[in-house]
């Protein structure tokens, strides 16, 4: 039996829902993974955890940057490359107060750095021997209501989904999908960040504060990266061809549109 070799771009592959997608993909004999992102350590930690390890690719890079785009194309011989799904996850999160410099670069990694990874990733998408490829943006529920001191996250967040619903306009006639997901809280680094950050505004312990949060959603609970990925991987590879340009909601019931 022949396996046509399909390959699927991961930014922020290195911890979260970026590595949990890349562990979940990796499953399947056909997939060979690009996983990207700033850390290089991790970025080998989720290669090694993967299965079929051989079959993957680590570029530790700056998402911004067109030129290291272009260096890693020609890195893996993209003429060659059948890149059929791009989850453009990476991101940054975090406060931000007026007059530091946190609004310009969230919005800067978020926005841009998104952009430039689709486009960076269109031509060889294109390319694609299969009828359908992917592109997925990880957004997020703050992109549907505002928290405090969050504001360049949440513009970030929500600019995406504009960006989703441009893209997948634009990129209807060569049948690529573009899609975004909006999580809730998932049991990430980020996430463990975000609420230490609350406990220490609050003064409270950090259980107390991850219990509270759980709280306050439908489903009193806190979503695992494997929930999101196994989304992801539908998304990508379940046979739907139907869906593009939507925000999907995955948060617990924290918000429902």
């Amino acid at each position: 039996m022949v396996v046509t070799s399909r390959f699927y771009l991961i930014t922020g592959a290195g911890s979260g829902i970026g590595r949990a997608t890349a562990l979940r993909f990796s499953k399947q004999l056909d997939a060979h993974l690009i996983l990207v992102g700033r850390n290089a350590d991790a970025l080998e930690a989720t290669r090694k955890q993967c299965e079929n390890v051989s079959q993957h690719f680590v570029c530790s890079m700056d998402i911004r940057d067109r030129a290291a785009w272009q260096l890693l194309w020609q890195k893996l011989g993209g003429e060659q490359l059948n890149l059929c799904g791009v989850f453009a996850n990476a991101g940054e999160g975090g406060e931000n107060h007026y007059g530091d410099n946190r609004w310009s670069e969230i919005i800067d990694i978020n926005l841009n750095g998104t952009y430039t990874t689709i486009m960076e990733c269109l031509p060889y998408l294109k390319k694609s021997s299969d009828v359908v490829r992917h592109v997925l943006i990880t957004s997020s529920c703050l992109a549907r209501f505002g928290v405090p001191r969050y504001s360049a996250y949440c513009t970030s967040k929500t600019g995406l989904l504009g960006l989703t619903r441009s893209l997948a306009l634009e990129f209807a006639e060569d049948q690529i999908l573009v899609n975004a997901i909006c999580p809730g809280w998932v049991d990430t680094e980020m996430a463990s960040a975000s609420m230490g950050r609350l406990a220490s505004h609050q003064n409270k312990a950090i259980d107390i504060v991850r219990s509270e949060q759980a709280a306050m959603v439908p489903l009193q609970r806190i979503s695992n990266p494997d929930e999101i990925a196994a989304l992801v991987e539908f998304l990508f590879r379940g046979g739907q061809r139907s869906m593009t340009g939507q925000a999907i909601d995955i948060n617990n019931g924290s918000y429902m549109s």
